[in-house]
């Protein structure tokens, strides 16, 4: 998907297709979703094959579909590919749960994510970005996008009790959850990919459980720590720490690859945006930010409404399927000045939308701040200019914004 708008073009909203591949893979949703927030901000339709589903792409209602459980619940399913078909983990995984249940279950998990519990953690994270670096220092090109994939698990993986050895077929698995039209992650078609991959990762963590209650004991991994998380008077089943334990894979995977990439492209393309990054570190938390709210890599979630519920001018009817577009959220402009400019010194970036809103508010967000920023300050420590060496490769998905490739040539930044 563009992230720099081409020219802005006729919108025809009946005849717009938020589910056409194409749009994502090589065209250019952001006109689309300026003419929505103007003109349709509750926007409905009907796919060929019958099912249906209402868009909201302003910011403020976004986060009331995220925000408000009693009108919008996530028990019938939360991502785009799963419309029409209601998620057989609902009440069980914690990302398909509403509050109360949903809020005792991440309280017990999220303990051991917030910034404080992470913080101890940038040191190991710091190690994992230099040896991730260091082979795009040679000058030669680097696909960082393709690379890119596997810097979650390299960061996360020890954390989460991962060996290297399953690295590389997790991140594949859990890219064909998120990308199952996508030729680098296709098998068979698109819900043979999705069957596989949801099957293969909720076995690998059942299997993980299995052998660790026989070893017994504690590695200290969050994992581990999710074998031992109670929500409310009891200890999550096995059912729910397989099915939780591959959200958190899921998460840990999906979405960092994309805002790294995305956000170098942008700097890349914006010279004078490096140099100022570069010489200013103290920066690079709000660039960070910034580049969360350009990329937006989870780029919609849905929710379902409860009842005839009255938003963006309009109604969506009961058991009505919602999806909130996060992407057109973070370029509005009633939130975001120029909201199609990257600026990374923009004063209200960190209200950015891009790891969600309200209850189901990203659990791993800390984590992921906390690698991007490590990320970002070796980069502009160690390379002294990115260039381009070829055209990006967009994610063929309508879920996750992305790249697959991103060739690169840096050069090593000379010290003084």
């Amino acid at each position: 998907m563009r992230l720099t708008p081409g020219p802005g073009h006729d919108v025809d909203l009946d005849r717009v297709d938020l589910f056409e591949l194409d749009l994502y893979t090589s065209g250019d949703p952001h006109p689309v979703w300026d003419v929505m927030r103007d003109k349709a901000p509750l926007h409905h339709q009907i796919l060929p094959d019958g099912r249906e589903f209402w868009s909201v792409t302003r910011y403020d209602d976004v986060c009331r579909v995220l925000g408000d459980h009693e009108d919008f619940t996530s028990e019938r399913g939360t991502v785009v590919t799963h419309l029409g078909e209601d998620d057989v983990a609902a009440g069980t995984l914690m990302t398909s749960t509403d509050p109360p249940r949903h809020t005792q279950v991440r309280r017990a998990i999220g303990a051991q994510l917030t910034a404080r519990a992470v913080a101890p953690w940038a040191d190991r994270i710091r190690q994992a970005v230099v040896r991730f670096l260091e082979p795009a220092l040679d000058g030669g090109t680097f696909d960082l996008a393709e690379r890119a994939l596997l810097l979650p698990a390299i960061v996360t993986g020890p954390i989460l009790g991962i060996p290297e050895r399953d690295w590389d077929d997790l991140v594949q698995l859990t890219a064909m959850v998120t990308a199952p039209s996508d030729p680098h992650f296709h098998h068979g078609s698109d819900a043979a990919t999705l069957a596989i991959a949801h099957h293969e990762l909720v076995t690998y963590v059942t299997e993980w459980v299995r052998r660790r209650r026989a070893a017994g004991g504690e590695d200290g991994s969050l994992l581990d720590h999710l074998m031992n998380v109670r929500a409310g008077d009891a200890p999550l089943t096995d059912e729910e720490i397989a099915l939780d334990g591959y959200s958190i894979l899921l998460g840990a995977n999906v979405t960092t690859p994309h805002t790294v990439s995305g956000t170098v492209h942008a700097l890349v393309e914006r010279p004078e945006q490096f140099a100022k990054a570069q010489a200013d570190l103290s920066l690079v938390p709000n660039l960070v930010e910034e580049g969360l709210r350009w990329t937006s890599p989870a780029c919609n979630f849905m929710r379902y409404a409860v009842r005839d519920t009255r938003i963006g001018g309009g109604t969506v009817p009961a058991r009505g399927a919602v999806v909130a577009w996060i992407g057109s959220a973070n370029r509005d402009a009633s939130r975001f000045t120029d909201p199609h400019v990257f600026d990374i010194t923009r004063a209200n970036a960190k209200r950015q939308v891009a790891f969600g809103f309200g209850p189901h508010f990203c659990i791993g967000a800390p984590l992921a701040r906390l690698t991007l920023q490590v990320f970002f300050e070796e980069l502009l420590s160690r390379f002294g200019s990115i260039d381009l060496a070829d055209e990006p490769t967009h994610l063929r998905s309508f879920f996750i914004a992305g790249m697959t490739h991103l060739p690169i040539v840096a050069q090593k930044r000379r010290t003084p």
